[in-house]
């Protein structure tokens, strides 16, 4: 057995673990359909071999709270310019959500340029400029998506730093592009995503910065 197949098997030993911990169910490939429903999701929509694996799963029920976790991964280009991105995805679907379709990702020089040169400009929040400054915000229904970002939103992501999120109605994507975590940081990713949730949908309010730094 090759070095990286090693490698391989040891992250997937060690994230079937994570997900026995987290009471999550664990599949080695992504589950039948999935990439089809994520195809729409800025993530999903460029790029071409994608493979989602390492899957954990929890779904209640009772609740109808679907929350995934998995690695995913995609190349671009060809020949030697091809890339291979690999990133970790926190997925929630729950009835308790009602988003507009945003996008929310690191703000980077390029960006700065382009609204210079005219294209759309992102939603910023005067009373937040180190969000505005550090995060590019799109959506459609400008108004739908200030409201979703209030306060306790805001204040995640001001200390909280290159993070992408997409939202659309009854569904929230929370990622690093290009950033595979590492197994042991998997748990604390799993409850930044679930705060994010909560705050979302306001069922915790914000009780100081102490509780996801």
């Amino acid at each position: 057995m090759s070095f990286f197949s090693n490698l391989f098997n040891k992250r997937r030993n060690q994230l079937r673990k994570v997900a026995e911990d987290l009471d999550m169910d664990f599949y080695e490939l992504g589950k039948y359909g999935l990439l089809d429903y994520l195809a729409d999701y800025k993530l999903f929509s460029v790029g071409r071999r994608k493979k989602i694996e390492n899957l954990m799963i929890n779904v209640d029920k009772n609740s109808g709270l679907d929350i995934r976790i998995f690695d995913y991964r995609y190349v671009i280009g060809g020949g030697n310019s091809t890339r291979v991105f690999k990133q970790t995805v926190f997925y929630l679907h729950s009835e308790a959500l009602l988003l507009p379709q945003f996008l929310l990702k690191p703000e980077h020089f390029f960006h700065k340029v382009g609204k210079f040169l005219g294209m759309p400009e992102d939603i910023n929040f005067e009373e937040f400029p180190e969000f505005s400054k550090q995060y590019l915000l799109k959506g459609k229904e400008e108004d739908a998506v200030r409201s979703a970002f209030n306060e306790e939103v805001l204040h995640f992501f001001t200390i909280e730093k290159n993070w992408s999120l997409e939202g659309r109605n009854h569904t929230l994507l929370f990622y690093r592009k290009g950033k595979r975590h590492q197994t042991e940081t998997i748990k604390d990713f799993h409850n930044k995503g679930m705060l994010i949730y909560d705050m979302l949908t306001n069922e915790k309010g914000f009780s100081g910065f102490g509780e996801f730094v």
